[in-house]
């Protein structure tokens, strides 16, 4: 996992508490995995955006910003939100009914007692790191962006 580069980043992560900060850190780290097997994807800038640690593809513009945060309202609670202005949480959604906890059409919401369902989360991350790339002067489907994912 890449070491933070923006400090505030880093104090953000250093002020959750432990349990919630390991699984956030999961999180972190599967973004940056995921990004990186994906060759369109490029670098990642991370960065605050709202005040939650934020993913963005700025060098090449391929996706959609991704954030993390906790759920100050529920503890223990945690979320990887998405723009809601995508169709991104329709798309999964639609993938995999109540395999996630969604919040609108804007998060998937996790709990640190549970585990992660990691291969989904790939493919949804997947999908939104890509979610401007065009095929043949179209947006690509989502489904197929999920899957180009695991090639």
């Amino acid at each position: 996992m890449p070491s933070f580069t923006d400090p505030a980043v880093a104090r953000k992560f250093s002020d959750y508490a432990p349990a919630l900060r390991s699984k956030l850190l999961k999180l972190r780290a599967l973004i940056f995995a995921t990004a990186k097997n994906i060759p369109d994807v490029g670098p990642l800038r991370e960065t605050l955006k709202w005040g939650q640690p934020s993913y963005m593809t700025t060098e090449t513009k391929s996706g959609s910003t991704i954030r993390l945060d906790a759920l100050p309202a529920e503890p223990g609670g945690y979320a990887l939100y998405f723009h809601c202005q995508t169709n991104l949480i329709d798309g999964f959604r639609q993938k995999y009914g109540n395999k996630f906890r969604y919040e609108g059409n804007r998060a998937l919401i996790f709990n640190e007692t549970k585990p992660l369902p990691e291969s989904e989360l790939n493919e949804c991350i997947a999908a939104a790191l890509t979610y401007h790339l065009k095929k043949q002067g179209s947006r690509t489907p989502i489904g197929e962006l999920i899957n180009k994912s695991h090639r």
